[in-house]
C-alpha cells in the first residue's frame, strides 16, 4: 500500500449516543449516535484480539418487544466497531465504559491496584473497598491480545447493566494493561458477549448469568447499525430480544458450528459473478461486533482487493515464486499433486507448510550457524508466498485457463497482497466500476455492494477511500477463518440466538 494515502486524515463515522427514557419493553435497549474517528487509532486496534483469543427459527421474535420493563444503556462505538457503554460495579455502582464484544467471553476493568500501566492512569479503576457487595477470589489470570495482553485477579461483585443488576459476578481487576492500544482506548474495558468455552479461567459470562438469573426474556440479542452516515441515531444493540423496525423480511439462521466464538459455516464467497472456490468444503466464520471490517485468509483477500483495484504491498517474494516456480507449481498441479503438497515438493516449504523449518535451512544451519535467523526469516517468507501461489493457480486452474494467462494474472496478485496492517486504499472514482461481492451463507446470498464494502470520507480531492477487506490468516485449529464485522453487520441486522444456538440474518432497514 502507498503509506502517503494513510497519512491522510482519514476520518470514518462513528457512534455516540444520548441516554434515552426507560419504555416497557422487557428488555435492554442500546441506541446509538455518530460521531469522527481517524484511521491511525483504527491501525492501532483492528482485530488485535484474533491471534490471542480465536436451523429453527425464533418466530421472528416479534414478540419479545412489549412484554416487560426495558432499560436503555447509553453506548458509543470506538474505531466504527467496537461498542461501548456505561456500566456499574458493585454497591454503590462505580462507572465504567465498556466494549460489548462478540468476540470475547470475560468482564474486565482496571483495578485501583494497577500502579505501573500507563492505560490504568488514564481510565476509571474499581475499588473494592468501596463496594458493599464485593467479595474476594484472588486467583491470576490473563488475557493475551494480538497487540498486547492485560493480566490481573479475579473479584466479584454486582454488575449493573442499565436498570439491570447481575448478582455476584466474577470478573477480572486488571492490574497491568500491557498495550498502546489501552492507552488511547475512549474505553475503560470489554463486557464479553462470547461463549464461556473461550473464557480466560472458564468464568461464567456475564451475558450466561443475564439469563441464568432472569434478567432478560429470551435468551437472545441482536445488532442493528445504521449506516446512513446522515442518520441521527446510529443504530442499537437490543438484549432479549428483537426490535422488527430494525430489519426487512425474515431471517435466515444458521447453527451455531463451534461454541467459542459466535461461529458458523458459510459456504461460499464470491466477487462478481465468479467463485473464488475457497469454500468448497465450506468455511468457518465468525461474526464479531469488535472487528469493523471483513477479515479473511490473505489469498482471498488478495484477489478481493485485486479485483476492486486496492493497492497493497508489493511482494518480492511472492514474484520471485512466481518467476522461478510457476511453471512448476502448475504442472505439479496438473499432474495431481495435492495443492497442500506442493511447495514440499518443490522444496519451499516442509510437509507441514509454512509454520516448519524446510530442509534448506537445516543445511544452511549445519554449515553457517550465525546466519540461522537471516536465512530462516527469508525461506518462511518464501513457503508462505508459494503457498499462496498455489491457491491462486489452483483457483484459476478451474477457470480452464491458459499457463501463460494463470502465471500473469497469479504475478498481479502478488502486487495487491495487502500491507502489514492489512488494509488497502483504492481510487474512490472506481467505486462505481467495482463487483459486488457475495457471501453464500444458509444457502442465501448475502450482497454487499461497492458502496457497502468501500469506507469513504472526505469529499473531492480531500476524498480517502478504504478497502472493507483486510487480511488475517488464523492457524489451525481455529483457522482459517473469516471475520464478518461492522461491515457485513451494517447492512444485515444479527440475531444472536443464544437459547437455539444460531445466529439470525436478515436485511438491515
Amino acid at each position: 500500500m502507498a503509506y502517503r494515502h494513510l497519512g491522510a486524515a482519514f476520518c470514518l463515522l462513528a457512534f455516540t449516543c444520548s441516554l434515552l427514557p426507560a419504555s416497557s419493553e422487557g428488555l435492554v435497549r442500546i441506541r446509538l449516535k455518530k460521531r469522527q474517528l481517524d484511521i491511525q487509532s483504527i491501525n492501532a486496534a483492528k482485530i488485535a484480539r484474533m491471534e490471542g483469543r480465536y436451523g429453527k427459527g425464533v418466530k421472528d421474535m416479534h414478540h419479545s418487544l412489549g412484554d416487560s420493563d426495558a432499560d436503555i444503556v447509553s453506548l458509543k462505538n470506538y474505531l466504527d466497531a467496537q461498542y461501548y457503554g456505561e456500566i456499574g460495579i458493585g454497591s454503590p455502582p462505580q462507572k465504567f465504559t465498556v466494549i460489548f464484544d462478540t468476540g470475547s467471553s470475560n468482564l474486565w476493568v482496571p483495578s485501583s491496584k494497577c500502579y505501573f500501566s500507563i492505560a490504568c492512569l488514564l481510565h476509571h479503576k474499581y475499588k473494592a473497598s468501596k463496594s458493599s457487595t464485593y467479595s474476594k477470589d484472588g486467583k491470576s489470570c490473563a488475557i493475551h491480545y494480538g497487540t498486547g495482553s492485560v493480566s490481573g485477579f479475579l473479584s466479584q461483585d454486582n454488575v449493573e447493566v442499565g436498570d439491570l443488576v447481575i448478582k455476584d459476578q466474577l470478573f477480572i481487576e486488571a492490574t497491568r494493561e500491557g498495550s498502546l492500544t489501552f492507552v488511547i482506548a475512549k474505553f475503560d474495558g470489554i463486557f464479553g458477549l462470547g461463549f464461556q468455552e473461550i473464557s480466560v479461567g472458564n468464568v461464567v459470562p456475564p451475558w450466561y448469568n443475564m439469563v441464568e438469573q432472569g434478567l432478560v426474556n429470551d435468551e437472545v440479542f441482536s445488532f442493528w447499525l445504521n449506516r446512513d452516515q446522515d442518520a441521527t441515531e446510529g443504530g442499537e444493540l437490543v438484549f432479549g430480544g428483537v426490535d422488527p423496525k430494525h430489519f426487512k423480511g425474515k431471517h435466515t439462521y444458521v447453527p451455531v458450528t463451534e461454541k467459542g466464538y459466535w461461529q458458523f459455516e458459510m459456504e461460499d464467497f464470491i466477487i462478481g459473478n465468479h467463485s473464488t472456490g475457497f469454500c468448497a468444503g465450506g468455511c468457518a466464520a465468525i461474526v464479531d461486533s469488535g472487528t469493523s471490517l471483513l477479515a479473511g485468509p490473505t489469498s482471498i483477500v488478495t484477489e478481493v482487493n485485486h479485483a476492486i483495484g486496492a493497492e497493497g504491498v508489493v511482494s518480492l517474494e511472492c514474484k520471485e515464486v512466481v518467476s522461478q516456480y510457476g511453471d512448476l507449481i502448475w504442472d505439479l498441479l496438473v499432474s495431481g499433486v495435492l495443492p497442500s503438497k506442493v511447495c514440499s515438493e518443490i522444496g519451499l516449504c516442509m510437509s507441514g507448510g509454512a509454520q516448519y523449518e524446510s530442509s534448506y535451512i537445516k543445511t544452511v544451519v549445519e554449515k553457517e550457524e550465525e546466519n540461522t535467523e537471516e536465512v530462516s526469516s527469508r525461506d518462511s517468507a518464501m513457503c508462505t508466498a508459494c503457498e499462496l501461489a498455489v491457491v491462486w493457480v489452483q483457483n484459476q486452474l478451474k477457470q480452464k485457463g491458459t499457463k501463460e494467462a494463470v502465471l500473469d494474472y497469479v504475478n498481479q496478485l502478488c502486487e495487491d497482497i495487502p500491507s502489514p496492517m492489512g488494509e488497502s486504499v483504492i481510487d474512490c472514482d472506481s467505486i462505481s466500476n467495482m463487483p459486488n461481492v457475495t457471501f453464500t451463507i444458509g444457502s442465501k446470498a448475502f450482497n454487499l455492494t461497492p458502496e457497502q464494502y468501500i469506507l469513504k470520507t472526505g469529499e473531492g480531492v480531500a476524498a480517502v477511500c478504504l478497502s472493507g477487506f483486510i487480511a488475517l490468516d488464523v492457524p489451525p485449529p481455529r483457522g482459517p477463518l473469516w471475520i464478518l464485522g461492522d461491515v457485513f453487520m451494517g447492512v444485515y441486522h444479527t440475531v444472536f440466538d443464544y437459547g437455539n444456538l444460531q445466529l439470525g440474518f436478515a436485511e438491515a432497514a
